[in-house]
């Protein structure tokens, strides 16, 4: 959700896993985890012009973006034995364009299918904050992205999807209580992340 604090999560985690494991722990995002996605993240998040962007085509270049990502940085690196954090990915597309835009669900999960080559999260990560309250954090740090300019029953749907998302991934999808104070959240990620490194053999 917008104002939850994944960046800041997501750093502080890096470093956490980075003192665990000999394996190197990447950080990257959607959009924007190439030199082309870079572009299409601009576009996406930036772009003021006259004509809109229309729904279908704002989909069409979030997949561009994620298929790039995938067989120029993910693949590659994953291929390599590292361990990635990514900030944002097929679920996001999903909650965002899906229910928040209203998209056909069966034609994301088909465009997320063919920009990943089957390429699926081990785990998703959902932190949750009240809509409002995660929009006026934004607002806080001055710019807000043209997503972040959406009306708040736009992002009340996003925020609907990612909880009905959870309800049917839950070994995969866990949701985080992102309005407990930043060390409270970070704390609770390290719990999950620690029972799940464990589960997959990555840590004794």
């Amino acid at each position: 959700m917008e104002g939850a604090g994944k960046t800041t999560q997501m750093q502080r985690i890096q470093v956490w896993l980075q003192g665990l494991m000999d394996t190197p722990v990447i950080i990257t995002r959607e959009p924007g985890g190439t030199l082309l996605g870079q572009e299409l993240r601009h576009l996406l998040l930036e772009y003021h012009g006259e004509e809109p962007i229309q729904d279908r085509a704002e989909l069409f270049m979030y997949a561009a973006d994620r298929a790039q990502h995938v067989e120029g940085f993910l693949k590659p690196l994953l291929d390599q034995g590292n361990m990635i954090l990514c900030d944002r990915y097929t679920d996001s597309t999903i909650a965002y364009q899906g229910y928040g835009r209203g998209l056909d669900l069966s034609l994301i999960n088909q465009l997320n299918q063919i920009a990943t080559n089957s390429l699926e999260s081990d785990l998703t990560l959902w932190l949750d904050v009240d809509v409002e309250l995660g929009l006026a954090r934004t607002r806080t740090r001055g710019k807000i992205d043209r997503i972040e300019q959406a009306n708040l029953e736009f992002h009340q749907r996003v925020q609907q999807g990612f909880k009905l998302l959870a309800q049917a991934n839950p070994d995969r999808i866990i949701p985080i209580n992102g309005m407990l104070n930043i060390d409270q959240v970070t704390e609770n990620i390290k719990l999950i992340l620690s029972q799940k490194l464990r589960k997959w053999g990555c840590l004794i």
